[in-house]
């Protein structure tokens, strides 16, 4: 039974590291990373459950201990530490992106890969270049564009630049990596047969690298972009100042981003987007886990340096021959390029993987039955293991526990992308009916509520445009029925927005969610407009440097007539950004407004200037613009008056507005000492009405 037991768990780690890299499934939003983290938690999780029914059989904990086990633990427990004291919403960190379950399942794979006997080590090898040949031929094929053009293919793979990871650049990262571990299993294979399969397969993989090292070339279309070194390593200091120990916690790095990104990125091309992982992983690692983990990565280094140093100093490489060359050269091939380039979750645990391939490992023994019973009976030999039973007892109630959660995790994510698909075929009911179900199934990732609140307010503004069809000569008047259904659709989308928040109040994008969904119903309700501020407030306290969040801001106030707050917060969107038109346009009709229409003329011009196309729409909105501002400006000149007709107020959509509900207001700001203060009215966001799109 024990060996029974024994080859299933061997066989069920060899699927496991077989199908990861390939894994992509339709299950999810994002097909690659869900679906790589399914494989690698249930496989792990069925891992841990034939093992521990190996130890209860057998009575006994055999086990091998690695030269890098420890700082492997260390990093492992910096995340868990880092998640469960830092991450506000545990789903990014355990979903996506899944950085504290890409980490812990690579962790896992080194300690059950170093398991193994130096033979199934080998044939571990074999197996997980067997996968990286399927990868490059899936790689090729679509690169090919063959599968482009049959039809019966899903969509997914059917897409331009399709590879199982997603992209090309962490394709030339996973296929760099492995081929010199393929050439040197081919290079000490003696079986014929075996050898040229081997070369086949290392001739594919390098194809494979050829061809996603030049898609990632410089001008190609599927060329990467990334945030520069400076930028990454300037958030990761400033990180580090706020939470040095366990830094922004795992798959918080976008919050990072937002708040300590350097003003000299807005001078960039890629100001108006948002990263969540920095210019390479080890930036990331300090960023997300802190100084614990960043300790357990230097230790590691050290560890692997003076194993390789004394190895080679001993010249058992050449004892070893080929294999354990190649295994020393892809850690470190994988090493340099994460320390050059973001890492997936693939990369991430395949890192690992390489640890436990090149790991000498020591086998050590404990008896886990009890002595002096005998083993007569069934009674004899229950009682006789009961130290086994104490032991694996919680793990297998753990690993229970564990793959329940993770199926709820699963589905919840299958649910809401199936109410995305219904979106997209313009189904509202099972759209609403399905989103509604995945919050109920897992009601802790905030993109779920994020959603749900967009489309309650799509179905409210649907209902209300009937307000706009004059019935009984009387305009704006609809049923009693559907403004009971507005108001049950608008409280509904408050509430998701504020459950967007609640899961994560350090995110910016959070309170502009909120934000956003306030300043929808403005027209529908009374006092929406005074909670859009104060959540566009709170925004622009946790992206200061994001000159969207204030024109959006600004043309609340402007909206309300208070345009000396909008000039005040349209002038620090200009000063955030001073070559950003929309800002400078806004900030135009702001100034005009309030009287200064000399100011009003210069951010005109400005705006003029910073439009490269003049033969666009807004090249001619803005020259309009100016000519009659100068116009006005030169009747000033002649008559001196200054007198001009008030704007007419923005009529409510539905009469009478709506009241809202006394819980309808955006929470409390976060109180936590490392968030950034609300500030002042000087320092918050506005958006004038006019709104150009450069």
């Amino acid at each position: 039974m024990e060996k029974l037991l024994s080859k299933i768990e061997k066989y069920i780690l060899y699927a496991t590291v077989f199908i990861f890299p390939v894994a992509v499934f339709s299950i999810s939003t994002n097909p690659f990373v869900v679906p790589k983290l399914a494989v690698l938690t249930f496989g792990i999780l069925l891992l841990l459950f034939v093992r521990s029914v190996r130890i209860i059989v057998s009575g006994k904990l055999d086990f091998n201990v690695g030269a890098f086990d420890l700082p492997v633990f260390l990093i492992a427990a910096s995340y868990v530490l880092s998640t469960i004291f830092r991450t506000p919403n545990k789903m990014e960190a355990l979903l996506l992106p899944g950085s504290t379950t890409a980490v812990l399942g690579g962790v896992f794979l080194y300690f059950l890969i170093n398991q193994l006997k130096s033979e199934d080590k080998k044939t571990l090898s074999i197996v997980l270049f067997s996968s990286s040949v399927l990868f490059s031929f899936i790689t090729l094929v679509a690169f090919t564009g063959v599968v482009s053009k049959i039809d019966q293919f899903p969509a997914l793979l059917r897409g331009q630049g399709f590879t199982p990871e997603g992209g090309y650049l962490p394709a030339a990262i996973f296929l760099g990596s492995i081929l010199p571990l393929g050439i040197g299993l081919f290079l000490t294979e003696r079986h014929a047969s075996k050898k040229a399969f081997l070369g086949v397969a290392s001739f594919v993989v390098g194809l494979g690298v050829i061809i996603s090292v030049f898609n990632i070339l410089p001008g190609r279309q599927f060329s990467p972009r990334f945030p520069s070194m400076s930028t990454s390593w300037s958030i990761a200091v400033d990180s580090l100042k706020a939470s040095p120990i366990l830094g922004v916690g795992p798959g918080n790095y976008l919050t990072a981003f937002n708040r300590f990104r350097p003003l000299t990125y807005n001078a960039t091309d890629l100001w108006a987007v948002k990263f969540a992982t920095a210019r390479n992983f080890l930036f990331t690692l300090i960023t997300e886990a802190g100084l614990l983990a960043t300790a357990g990565v230097i230790l590691l280094l050290y560890s692997i340096y003076k194993t390789a140093r004394r190895d080679l100093k001993e010249q058992k490489l050449v004892n070893w021959g080929f294999p354990a060359i190649a295994n020393l050269t892809s850690t470190v091939l994988l090493i340099i390029f994460i320390f050059l380039f973001p890492a997936t979750i693939l990369i991430t645990a395949l890192f690992f993987i390489y640890l436990a391939l090149y790991s000498k490992t020591k086998y050590t023994s404990l008896n886990l039955t009890s002595q002096g019973i005998e083993e007569t009976s069934s009674g004899g030999a229950i009682a006789s293991r009961f130290p086994a039973l104490l032991i694996t007892i919680p793990f297998i109630i753990g690993v229970i526990f564990v793959s329940f959660r993770a199926t709820r995790i699963l589905v919840a994510e299958y649910q809401f992308k199936m109410s995305l698909d219904a979106l997209a075929k313009n189904d509202a009911s099972k759209t609403y009916d399905t989103m509604r179900l995945a919050i109920r199934t897992n009601p802790y990732v905030d993109r779920y509520h994020a959603s749900f609140a967009r489309v309650n307010l799509v179905l409210a503004n649907a209902i209300a445009q009937r307000a706009q069809v004059v019935q009984g000569e009387v305009p704006g008047k609809i049923s009693d029925a559907d403004r009971s259904t507005i108001t049950t659709l608008v409280q509904q989308a408050i509430a998701e927005g504020k459950s967007t928040v609640a899961l994560n109040p350090l995110r910016a994008g959070n309170w502009e969610i909120l934000a956003e969904t306030y300043r929808a119903i403005m027209p529908l309700a009374q006092g929406a407009d005074a909670f859009a501020i104060q959540s566009f407030r709170q925004a622009v306290a946790l992206d200061p440097l994001n000159p969207n969040l204030r024109i959006a801001l600004g043309g609340i106030h402007y909206g309300k007539k208070d345009f000396e707050s909008a000039v005040r917060i349209l002038e620090l969107a200009v000063a955030t950004k001073p070559d950003h038109a929309n800002a400078r346009y806004n900030l135009s009709f702001a100034l005009l407004e309030s009287g200064d229409l000399e100011r009003a003329i210069q951010e005109m011009t400005a705006v003029l200037s910073l439009i490269t196309d003049k033969n666009s729409n807004d090249f001619a909105a803005v020259q309009k613009a100016l000519s009659d501002m100068q116009a006005k400006k030169d009747a000033q000149a002649v008559s001196g008056e200054e007198l001009t007709p008030p704007q007419e107020a923005q009529e409510p959509v539905l009469e009478p507005p709506l009241n809202l509900p006394e819980d309808s207001e955006p929470p409390e700001a976060p109180l936590s000492p490392t968030s950034a203060p609300t500030p002042t009215p000087e320092e918050g966001q506005v958006s004038v009405s006019p709104t150009l799109t450069p």
